[in-house]
This record gives C-alpha cells, sequence and structure tokens, in this order.
C-alpha cells in the first residue's frame, strides 16, 4: 500500500490513561479536565454480535439538540444588545461565539460517552474503539482547539456585522440553507476526500486520519496540517460561497446554526455509536426519499479501509456516494437489524 510504511508516529498506542498522572502533561490533563473522554474506563461497554437489533436515535431528538445548543447563545447575544443598549463588536463575537463553540463540542463528547456505555458500538465484538494515541495526543487537542477557533474566526470575518442582532436571522431561509449547506459542503468534501484516496500525491496527506480504523469523536480531525486547513476551513468556505452564489443569504447566525450541523454530524459520525441514525438535516425527507441519508455506520466502515479501498466518501449525506457509485454495502445497519419498538434519544442535557 503506497506511503502507509510504519513509523514511531503511526502508532495508535494509547495506554496513558493507565500511567501514573505526575507523567501527564498540557494535552492529558486537558482531556482529563474537560471530561471529554469516549469512555470510561471504570465503567462496562456493551458488546453486540454483528446481527443483534439495535435501538434507533430519533431524528427529532437530533434537531432538539442541535437548535437548543445552537440558539441558547442567539438568545444571550439578543439579550446583551437588548438591555445594554450596545451592539456585540467584531471581537466580542469572536470571543463569545469561539467560547459558546467550545462548550457545546465538550457538551456533545460527554453525551456520546453516555451514549456509548449504553448501545455499544460498530464491530464491538471484534475491536474496541481506538483511544486517543500516546504520540498523537498533543495533535487531538490542538486540532480540537484549531476548530473550535478558526470555524468562529472566518465566520465573525466574512458575515458577522455588528449592527445586526440575532433579531435580524433571516428566518424564512434558514431551513432551507440549514439543508443545502449540509449537501453542498459534502459535495466539495466528497470530490476532495475521494482524490485524496486515490491520488498518491494527496493520500500521503490523508493517512494519519486513517491510522484509526475504529474511530472516537476526538479523533474526528486526527490529520496533517494540510488536511486540517481543507476541513477546518477551506471546505466551508467553499461551501458558503456556493450557497451565496446560488442566491441564499447566508448571515452570520444561520451560519453559525449550519456549523452546528456539521459540528453535530463530524463528532457523531466518528463516535462508532451501535444505533441507528442518520446525519440530521432539513432535507432529510428528501434525502430518505431518494436513499441517500447518511447512517453512522457509513463513515464507520470508511475508516476500515485505505488507500484506493475505501468508499463512503461523504460526512453529511449519502448523495455523492450514491450518484457516483462509491457506496459501501451496510453490515450492522440493515433496517431488518433495527428494534424500532426501542427509541434512544438524544439527551439534551
Amino acid at each position: 500500500m503506497s506511503g502507509t510504511h510504519p513509523k514511531p508516529q503511526d502508532s495508535m498506542k494509547s495506554t496513558w490513561r493507565q500511567i501514573e498522572r505526575k507523567q501527564w502533561r498540557y494535552p492529558h490533563w486537558m482531556i482529563e479536565l474537560l471530561g471529554i473522554h469516549h469512555i470510561n474506563l471504570d465503567q462496562e461497554v456493551p458488546v453486540h454480535a454483528k446481527d443483534a437489533k439495535m435501538p434507533y436515535l430519533p431524528e427529532y431528538s437530533l434537531h432538539r439538540w442541535i437548535l437548543w445548543h445552537a440558539l441558547l447563545p442567539l438568545l444571550v447575544h439578543q439579550l446583551y444588545v437588548t438591555y445594554t443598549g450596545h451592539a456585540m463588536s467584531r471581537v466580542g463575537a469572536f470571543v463569545f461565539y469561539s467560547v459558546a463553540f467550545k462548550l457545546i463540542a465538550v457538551h456533545q463528547l460527554h453525551v456520546l460517552r453516555r451514549l456509548g456505555h449504553v448501545v455499544g458500538f460498530f464491530d464491538g465484538d471484534q475491536h474496541p474503539r481506538d483511544g486517543v494515541p500516546d504520540v498523537g495526543i498533543g495533535k487531538v487537542v490542538q486540532s480540537l482547539l484549531s476548530t473550535s477557533t478558526f470555524r468562529p474566526v472566518m465566520t465573525v470575518f466574512l458575515a458577522y456585522q455588528p449592527s445586526q442582532a440575532p433579531s435580524h436571522m433571516s428566518w424564512t431561509w434558514l431551513m432551507l440553507e440549514i439543508g443545502l449547506y449540509g449537501i453542498v459542503l459534502d459535495f466539495w468534501f466528497y470530490w476532495y476526500h475521494r482524490l485524496m484516496h486515490d491520488v498518491e500525491g494527496l493520500w500521503k496527506y490523508h493517512r494519519t486520519h486513517h491510522l484509526t480504523k475504529h474511530p472516537n469523536p476526538l479523533l474526528s480531525l486526527y490529520a496533517d496540517t494540510e488536511q486540517e486547513i481543507f476541513d477546518i476551513a477551506g471546505i466551508p468556505l467553499l461551501a458558503y460561497w456556493s450557497l451565496k452564489l446560488m442566491g441564499c443569504p447566508m448571515g452570520f447566525y444561520e451560519w453559525w446554526i449550519c456549523h452546528q450541523y456539521v459540528m453535530f454530524s463530524e463528532l457523531t459520525g466518528h463516535s462508532g455509536l451501535r444505533v441507528w441514525s442518520t446525519a440530521p438535516s432539513t432535507l432529510s425527507w428528501l434525502l430518505r426519499l431518494t436513499g441517500t441519508e447518511l447512517v453512522l455506520e457509513d463513515h464507520d466502515l470508511h475508516h476500515r479501509k485505505g488507500w484506493k479501498q475505501s468508499a463512503n466518501y461523504g460526512k453529511q449525506t449519502r448523495l455523492w456516494d450514491r450518484l457516483f457509485g462509491t457506496c459501501r454495502e451496510r453490515i450492522e445497519c440493515r433496517p431488518e437489524n433495527v428494534d424500532w419498538d426501542r427509541p434512544v434519544p438524544m439527551p439534551i442535557f
């Protein structure tokens, strides 16, 4: 396999949680103090056979979770403007929404961990979830901080107008923009992602991300710097400008909510939770009608293959995989394998 010779920095061994804490450094303590581990070491993780029935996450609970956490900062912002009579500056908006972005992500990681101890994980009868590797813990922390900082930066820089409070948000466009943003973003991501698998000169920038065959949410952006730049900024910017060219207003507050939908799908899509769940979208009805909705197992299966061997390149939908013939057959998430009488709603708190 081209470009995949083992190197010390490629190790996925994760033993740092068992060593003496006096050996820990800043990244170790950050993960520990934020409580963003993918599992609790002292708590059992259910293991299921491939054909065992699984519960499902009702889609309404996903929208409820995302919108609650996305709209709460907007409410705080609006209250600030209303009761002080002052607009929030660009610097203030960056600090406020950057902190909000981080807090929402941390809370989602807590919820995903709790769900993992309830439902287990895909392929759990063969392999546990990969932990944060000993050699890559600094990279993991840096990637998470970069994403939760630079996405708010570019959103504020391109779209924020201090004179426009959250009450100016275009509710008429919002639902359409949420759905279109995921589809358009996935178009750009699909081709960028597929080319990195098929072109040897690009695979070298993507191979680090594929060192994990059974990822956890903290490994969502475990990648080389070149890939991080495209994942964090390049692809979202292409999606933003594409929607602007299509006539969508894509104001700051709408784009903020679109980011929350994408972040939710990115973290959940790398969780490996053994549950039937789709990437939430306001156009889910259309994706469902055309058989192009993405379920959690799709990206999990993608990670188990590498150079010129993979499929399921989309992370928000299955639309482009379906159109360009790169869907992989599901193993555990078959409709007959789902216990439709056992919902497991996404808890808000």
